[in-house]
């Protein structure tokens, strides 16, 4: 029988780092009645699960109501942590664990796939991610520029330190890829002078953000498209590039076409800028103790992180030059317990909001597994088991004359002064 783990379970309990007491099926409470963090377990299988640290299982049936979570996110994610057996960040080598998971990619990553993957996480509700984010929808890590930032203050630092690094000047045709809620392309426009231009597969994003630029009276020189990166026209190349928070969504197999393509929207000593998630190991497809598995059924199927060393291999293999890449680690896990913190404190409002789409069952499940995703993926990042680069690179253009620096073949003018210094 399960039961035979009781005694174990109440030695590991003791050793937590945040107290907590678990309700075993039949009514009886190990642990401390006051802990921090309480779990109810309706089954006993559940046990075997908690005993070996499979996170990811337990998430899951919180999420389908066979277990009760109780608690401050952080101090659940600090009990979370501490009872994985290993480190996540396994290998998973081998040359049909390569074959099988290039296969999977392959699958997993055509237009069509791409679009019903997006849209299932970024078509939830509008108005629920606006009860979390900061007022512009920014969806993506932040940049604390400065320790006393708000999340929203850090939000704009980052939208301006990604168009200071890209060196935008009024008049340049200027590429979003996966413009979310349109942050970026508008600030670039209203803040850089550019001509903007932004691609999204989520139909929520994209009404959202007509109705920005209709607003703003800016329809001359902004737009957004509902288009999949691969079907833009390549004949009038843009002078400047982002992509952030998007190409987690391109899957580890269309890596290469993805830099090829953005290689050839680029104009000849054009940046790009390329903003993402990566792995913290270098051989991992996802994270164990079934994180990776939850991510995955709940939040982002389809997603595949790569270690930023494959990415940059990728990206110099289609032709592009790394020019400078910068990790921001620890700024999005502050990002995401600031969105976690959020959430918590208007669980009610988003209830409501999400019953107002689907029936009060699935908002509870969708409600539970953003809980778990944002908090989890805060500790992730605390705990270097996934990472944030921004990887600045240039297509070279051969015999190019740059009055700053010979040689350059670029705009970027090799130096990381003019990145960092405050605007004024």
């Amino acid at each position: 029988m399960i039961r035979h783990l009781v005694p174990h379970l109440e030695s590991r309990l003791v050793s937590l780092p945040a107290p907590m007491s678990v309700q075993l099926p039949a009514g009886q409470v190990l642990g401390a009645s006051d802990a921090p963090v309480k779990m109810s377990f309706s089954h006993w299988s559940s046990l075997t699960r908690l005993r070996a640290g499979q996170i990811g299982a337990l998430a899951q049936e919180y999420v389908e109501g066979k277990l009760h979570i109780e608690g401050h996110m952080r101090d659940v994610m600090a009990v979370a942590a501490s009872l994985l057996p290993a480190n996540p960040v396994h290998s998973d080598t081998g040359w049909w664990t390569g074959l099988q998971r290039q296969m999977r990619s392959l699958r997993m990553h055509t237009p069509e796939k791409d679009a019903e993957q997006v849209q299932f996480h970024y078509d939830v509700s509008d108005d629920f991610y606006a009860l979390w984010l900061d007022p512009r929808r920014v969806y993506s890590c932040a940049y604390y520029r400065d320790e006393a930032m708000t999340l929203a203050q850090a939000q704009e630092a980052k939208l301006d330190h990604i168009c200071r690094k890209l060196l935008l000047r009024p008049g340049e045709r200027f590429l979003d890829i996966g413009a979310g809620w349109g942050g970026l392309l508008l600030w670039a426009a209203e803040h850089y002078g550019v001509d903007a231009t932004g691609i999204t597969l989520s139909k929520n994003q994209h009404a959202h953000v007509q109705g920005l630029i209709a607003a703003k009276g800016l329809q001359g020189r902004v737009r957004v498209e509902l288009r999949d990166y691969r079907h833009l026209d390549e004949g009038q190349p843009f002078d400047k590039i982002s992509s952030v928070g998007m190409f987690e969504h391109v899957g580890r197999a269309q890596m290469g076409a993805y830099f090829g393509k953005i290689m050839r929207l680029l104009a000849p000593g054009g940046l790009v800028l390329n903003h993402g998630i990566t792995a913290g190991g270098l051989d991992n497809l996802k994270l164990g103790a079934g994180m990776g598995d939850f991510i995955e059924k709940y939040i982002f199927p389809g997603g595949e992180l790569l270690h930023v060393s494959d990415v940059l291999t990728h990206l110099a293999r289609s032709g592009l030059e790394m020019v400078d890449t910068e990790n921001l680690r620890p700024h999005y896990a502050r990002t995401l317990w600031g969105w976690s913190d959020a959430l918590e404190a208007r669980l009610g409002e988003a209830r409501q909001v999400l019953t107002t789409n689907d029936s009060s069952s699935r908002a509870e499940k969708i409600l539970r597994a953003y809980r778990l995703y944002l908090a989890g993926s805060a500790m992730c990042f605390e705990q270097g088991w996934i990472s944030l680069h921004q990887m600045l690179a240039a297509r070279p253009a051969e015999g190019m004359v740059d009055e700053t620096i010979r040689g350059a073949q670029s705009r970027y003018p090799f130096r990381r002064d003019y990145m960092y210094t405050a605007p004024g």
